[in-house]
């Protein structure tokens, strides 16, 4: 199979669009990567320090309130701690917003799907009230900028920002033998969990050739790295582990500081295993829940040619004839369900921007959740489930039609032409039965809805 525009959208970007054109070839898809990010510029997202300004702020209001509860500004400080706090959660409606814009009016729908990606990939939450809020910064931050460079960047960039270091509890691990352990006398221990998804999650995978012994050497060897109390990076010599630790067979320095851990981190980016992690998990998502061998060799040999090089993996995946086979086999996820029916609709930013809270909770929250997908919220650091079988169960399924039939009148004030509406999300390829049930329909939402809901919209 050769390229098709309509597959350039349908299977790597959020579908199609009429005010949109679609890439002319792969070429072009490829060259959008490291092209101007115009979509994250059009609908900008603050930095982490717009959140770090936040809790400090926060911080300080609930301290006075605290030691004065009963005057007059002690309850004037308290209503203006909620208030940072209820300021936030309406950030995040926002930029919720700001992402589905991108997602509609991008020309590169490939990079959209490609930050989704590596965002799930490098999972990081929150798990206190501010925090929680914090995903969406986190991936603009450290992952989308990194996406078509080399994966060694993108791995750094991630395992050292200060949400990863909270959410896998790194900020209180030090070394058995490091200053401060030795000071505090047990109170302070040696922490596993980011050194095990590193290894598990991030580089050689699951079944990669490490042992426990690999996970706690590495653990030592990330000691050191931690946020400060506002959450900005910091490395603090005094918890990391001294004497220098062997992972996967190699020594790395005794000094404390970055420079043994951004080379270990360099030489698990370019482990064959990791390679082959990165290749098969690249292929599921994009082109089928078990992918051609040859496919996933194909992207994997790229990978290790060039230390790693990600453009260089997606030049090999879209120049495998699998990436334009049909018939689509797929399953969007909830996601990108929503944002491939927004993008198809044309959703204006007045719409998506003027949404209340409450509206947004309606629309959109609660529906994701009920599909399986609350948003930014997988259960743990593997992120979200890839096969088709985690979407396609009757309470997804159900919530879906149910929201295909509902929501679509509610973000555009005239529904488009089925007829035409159906030809523009779905391509030359309209089945006939699609086609019979979208014109038998008793109105237009119910059209638009059979057609949303049918299986050539839901697969990619």
């Amino acid at each position: 199979m050769s390229f098709s525009p309509h597959m350039a959208e349908q299977r790597f970007g959020y579908g199609n669009s009429t005010a949109v054109s679609p890439p002319a070839s792969a070429a072009k898809m490829l060259a959008s990567l490291s092209e101007t990010d115009k979509a994250q510029a059009d609908f900008p997202i603050p930095s982490f320090r717009y959140l770090q300004d936040a809790i400090v702020l926060r911080r300080r209001f609930a301290s006075f309130a605290r030691d004065n509860p009963e005057s007059v500004e002690g309850r004037a400080a308290l209503e203006k701690s909620r208030n940072i706090l209820r300021g936030l959660r309406e950030d995040r409606n926002r930029w919720f917003a700001q992402l589905q814009l991108r997602r509609i009016n991008g020309h590169s729908g490939f990079r959209e799907r490609l930050a989704t990606f590596w965002g799930d990939h490098f999972t990081a939450l929150g798990k206190n009230n501010l925090l929680r809020l914090a995903t969406p910064i986190y991936i603009d931050e450290a992952v989308r900028p990194h996406i078509s460079g080399k994966f060694a960047d993108l791995l750094t960039s991630c395992v050292t920002h200060p949400l990863m270091l909270h959410y896998l509890d790194q900020n209180t691990s030090a070394g058995p033998n490091s200053r401060a352990a030795l000071r505090r006398k047990g109170r302070l221990g040696l922490n596993e969990n980011l050194a095990r998804e590193v290894l598990e999650l991030h580089t050689l995978g699951v079944d990669g050739p490490y042992h426990q012994t690999d996970v706690r050497e590495l653990a030592k060897l990330l000691t050191g790295l931690a946020a400060t109390r506002n959450y900005g990076f910091k490395f603090r010599p005094t918890m990391a582990e001294p004497g220098s630790e062997e992972v996967l067979g190699q020594t790395y320095s005794a000094k404390a500081s970055m420079a043994p851990i951004r080379a270990v981190l360099n030489d698990l980016a370019v482990h064959p295993a990791t390679a082959a992690h990165i290749a098969h998990k690249l292929a599921v998502h994009f082109i089928s829940d078990t992918p051609p061998a040859d496919l996933v060799d194909q992207v994997k040999s790229a990978y290790l040619e060039t230390d790693g090089n990600l453009q260089a993996c997606y030049t090999a995946l879209l120049d495998h004839p699998a990436a334009w086979a049909h018939p689509a086999t797929n399953m969007r996820s909830p996601d990108e369900f929503v944002s491939a029916t927004l993008r198809a609709l044309d959703v204006t930013a007045a719409t998506l921007q003027g949404l209340t809270p409450k509206a947004m909770r309606k629309i959109f929250f609660r529906p994701m959740t009920l599909m399986g997908q609350p948003w930014l919220q997988p259960a743990g650091p593997d992120g979200f489930a890839e096969e088709d079988s985690a979407w396609v169960t009757p309470q997804g399924i159900s919530a879906r039609m149910e929201w295909a039939m509902n929501a679509p009148s509610r973000l555009v004030s005239a529904l488009p032409d089925p007829r035409i509406f159906m030809e523009n999300a779905l391509g030359d390829n309209v089945p006939d039965a699609v086609e019979f049930a979208a014109n038998a329909a008793e109105n237009r939402a119910v059209a638009i809805g059979l057609i949303l809901s049918s299986p050539s919209f839901q697969r990619r």
